[in-house]
């Protein structure tokens, strides 16, 4: 009885494997489709390619267009995140510390951005900024991209609070440390593995973000989305198959990143000294 039930969890865990296989495949295979794409050496998109070439990753970095997109993206997720994460982190700190029942609430304010579609948050945010002639300009978008931001840095930070014994923030105190010094010498190296993945993941939606930015950026900030949007509408070229090719490499890079950040911050929280024993 014990040999059939070991068989047949075995084969229902392989069962399991293999669905999870199918299911990666369903969701990674098309996104992998733009890599021969991309190699492609003729004007068109065509599939099966008649050879291999880098041609069209050479047009991305001579054309002043590609250049111009990709160092707009750059400059707006790096402003997008030196604002967020040190705000979803405090935000995700004082959390943390709240016992309030209006805790709920606010956690749904703040994750708004997630749960909302993206044409209506930009549509708000376009309305919002044209009073103020917010649009057509750099600070509007990035006041947008960290809007959409912070959720992401709340989320992950405040992930990484649930794991930390908060004995020694009082042991800190109680030894005389000033509330800041407790916050960057003691709180921030506990979590600062989530805070890095944060960092990540708000960098990772200012640059891949495109609602927002077509609502509200302009011609001077047209950021490598856009540039890759109004490719698609005007004139599909194999160029296009290559930024999206260097988007996917970058993504999976960073994705990866903020896990092992994460998973560091679980085993450094896991592991942390309990103060109050």
């Amino acid at each position: 009885m014990t040999g059939y039930r070991s068989r047949s969890e075995r084969a229902g865990r392989a069962l399991l494997i293999g669905f999870c296989i199918l299911v990666f495949a369903f969701l990674v295979l098309p996104i992998l489709a733009v890599v021969p794409l991309s190699l492609n050496p003729g004007t068109f998109l065509v599939f099966p390619e008649a050879g291999l070439s880098l041609r069209w990753y050479r047009t991305l970095a001579e054309s002043p267009q590609w250049k111009h997109a990709f160092g707009n993206s750059m400059k707006i997720a790096v402003a997008t995140t030196l604002i967020a994460t040190p705000l979803g982190t405090l935000a995700a700190i004082g959390l943390a510390h709240m016992r309030s029942r209006s805790k709920t609430l606010i956690v749904a304010i703040i994750t708004a951005p997630l749960v909302v579609p993206v044409v209506v948050v930009a549509i708000a945010f376009y309305f919002l900024f044209a009073p103020f002639g917010l649009v057509n300009g750099p600070v509007g978008l990035i006041v947008a991209h960290t809007a959409l931001a912070v959720p992401f840095v709340v989320i992950v930070v405040h992930a990484s609070l649930r794991g930390l014994d908060l004995e020694l923030l009082r042991a800190a105190s109680s030894l005389g440390a000033a509330p800041t010094t407790v916050l960057l010498r003691v709180l921030a190296p506990l979590i600062a593995p989530g805070i890095a993945a944060g960092a990540v993941f708000a960098f990772m939606t200012s640059f891949d973000e495109t609602t927002v930015a077509l609502f509200i950026a302009g011609p001077e900030q047209r950021t490598l989305p856009i540039q890759m949007f109004e490719g698609v509408r005007e004139q599909i070229s194999p160029a296009i198959a290559a930024a999206a090719t260097l988007l996917v490499i970058a993504s999976t890079l960073l994705l990866g990143t903020a896990e092992l950040l994460r998973r560091r911050g679980e085993r450094s929280g896991s592991a942390a000294p309990d103060v109050g024993a």
